[in-house]
């Protein structure tokens, strides 16, 4: 059965940094595109970043462009999302997600309907 875990968040200040993890099981994914999304609470689930199967593209939510950046370890299986200069907007609870890579995802990676499996979460909290 397929699984995603992510790992990585907490507690921390405005202007600290964080790295969330994402550890894929129960199949490659080496040909899935990857993506973060996250929810704020009362909030829809929103796009945070993405990045293709061969690390060639990478996208990202104008809010997070430039202090975030996303990377991916097809060995592992894995994928992590590097968050600096978090700010209060930034907490919520972060999900990650995969999804068998096709021409669509080029112009919907940022919506919830090209991946196929989600992790249960991790709670990322940033405090003034």
């Amino acid at each position: 059965q397929v699984q995603l875990v992510e790992s990585g968040g907490g507690l921390v200040q405005t202007g600290e940094s964080l790295r969330l993890s994402c550890a894929a099981s129960g199949g490659s994914f080496s040909k899935h595109a990857l993506g973060w999304f996250r929810q704020a609470p009362g909030t829809e689930r929103q796009f945070v970043a993405a990045i293709t199967w061969n690390t060639a593209n990478k996208y990202y939510s104008p809010s997070v462009k430039g202090r975030f950046t996303i990377s991916r370890d097809n060995a592992r299986n894995t994928v992590h999302l590097q968050m600096n200069s978090l700010i209060l907007a930034d907490t919520a609870v972060y999900y990650c997600a995969a999804g068998l890579q096709t021409p669509d995802f080029y112009t919907h990676y940022h919506e919830r309907g090209p991946y196929d499996y989600w992790g249960r979460g991790t709670q990322v909290t940033v405090s003034s």
